[in-house]
C-alpha cells in the first residue's frame, strides 16, 4: 500500500480484502471481525448501488465520524456523493482479486488520525464483496438495456423509461418532452459504402447526440437509424433548443471514416400534455419528424398540436 494522505491532493491507498484490526488483543480482534461480518451481511441485502452506499455510509458512522463520502466507478458512469466535502479527506482504490471496484473518498473538516484510517481500511473489507456483487449486477442490467453497436440505451430500456417518466410527469404535473431523431439518407450510406461504414456512421451520430445532451437526459436507439431522446423536466422551448444543438453538432462534426461520410439528421419534437399516453405522445412526435423529412431534412420541426 502506498502512503495515505489526508488532503484532497493526497495519494490514494489501495484497499484489498485483508482486514487486520489495529488492536492485537485476540478477543478484541474477534469482536471487530464479527462487526465486519455483520456489516457485510447488512450490505448484501441490496443490489442497488445507491442504496448500498447509503447503507454503508449509515452503518460506519458508529465507528468513524465523517462529514461525507464520494464513490466513483467511471466504466458504469456511477458517481455518488453523500454529505458534505470539506478540505480533509482520505481516498481509497477498492480492489478484489485484481478487479478495480471504484474509488471511495471520506471527507471531514479536520484531519483523520492514523488509528481512524486503520479503522476505515478494516471497515472497507466488509464493503468489498457486496460492492463487487452489486457492480456485477449493474453490468448485467446495463448489458440487457444497452444497444451494443451505438452504446446508447436500447428499445427495451426506452419502453420502460417512457412508461415511468410519463406517469411521474402526469402525476406531479412536471414538464416532459421528447425528440425523435432520424439520420438523413442513411440507406444510401449503406448502399454506397457498405454496412461496415454505415455502422461506424451510426455510432458516430449516437455518440455526438449523447455528448450534446445533459446528464439527466436519456437517449435510446428506437430502431434502425432512429433515436429517441427523453427530456424530463424540460418544456417544449427547451426541447427545441436542445434538438437544434444536436442537429448543428452532427452537421458540423468531422466527416466519418476514410470515405468522408458527412451526416445530417432530421428531428421531431413534442411535449407531454394532460390526457396523453405513450401512443398519443409517439404519434405527435412521429408526425413532427415526418414533416421535418418531408420539408427537405436536416431540420427540426415542432409538433403544432401543443
Amino acid at each position: 500500500m502506498t502512503n495515505q494522505m489526508q488532503h484532497v491532493s493526497g495519494n490514494t491507498k489501495r484497499v484489498t480484502p485483508h482486514p487486520s484490526h489495529p488492536d492485537r488483543n485476540p478477543e478484541s480482534h474477534y469482536r471487530f471481525a464479527s462487526k465486519i461480518l455483520a456489516l457485510s451481511g447488512i450490505l448484501q441485502s441490496t443490489l442497488e448501488i445507491n442504496e448500498l452506499l447509503a447503507l454503508f455510509a449509515k452503518e460506519i458512522r458508529q465507528f468513524i465520524q465523517y462529514d461525507g463520502l464520494t464513490y466513483n466507478f467511471p466504466s458504469l458512469k456511477i458517481d455518488i456523493k453523500l454529505g458534505d466535502q470539506p478540505a480533509n479527506n482520505c481516498a481509497y482504490e477498492l480492489v478484489v482479486a485484481g478487479d478495480h471496484l471504484g474509488d471511495l473518498n471520506f471527507f471531514r473538516s479536520y484531519p483523520f488520525e492514523t488509528s481512524e484510517l486503520e479503522m476505515i481500511e478494516n471497515l472497507l473489507a466488509g464493503l468489498l464483496y457486496p460492492l463487487r456483487n452489486t457492480l456485477l449486477y449493474q453490468r448485467a442490467v446495463e448489458s440487457a438495456t444497452i444497444d451494443p453497436l451505438t452504446g446508447v440505451r436500447n428499445r427495451a430500456a426506452m419502453d420502460s423509461a417512457m412508461k415511468r417518466e410519463i406517469g411521474l410527469a402526469l402525476r406531479h404535473k412536471t414538464p416532459l418532452s421528447v425528440i425523435l431523431m432520424d439520420i438523413d439518407h442513411f440507406k444510401s450510406i449503406n448502399d454506397r459504402h457498405g454496412h461496415l461504414y454505415g455502422d461506424q456512421a451510426l455510432k458516430a451520430v449516437a455518440q455526438c447526440a449523447e455528448q450534446s445532451v445533459r446528464e439527466s437526459d436519456m437517449i435510446f436507439r428506437y430502431g434502425g437509424e432512429e433515436f429517441l431522446i427523453l427530456l424530463t423536466g424540460t418544456d417544449l422551448s427547451g426541447a427545441e433548443l436542445l434538438a437544434e444543438r444536436i442537429r448543428q453538432n452532427i452537421e458540423t462534426m468531422s466527416p466519418q471514416t476514410d470515405k468522408a461520410i458527412q451526416m445530417t439528421v432530421s428531428l421531431g419534437v413534442t411535449t407531454l400534455i394532460q390526457g396523453d399516453d405513450i401512443n398519443s405522445l409517439f404519434q405527435r412526435m412521429d408526425n413532427a419528424l415526418y414533416r421535418a423529412k418531408d420539408a427537405g431534412r436536416n431540420r427540426t420541426v415542432i409538433d403544432k398540436a401543443v
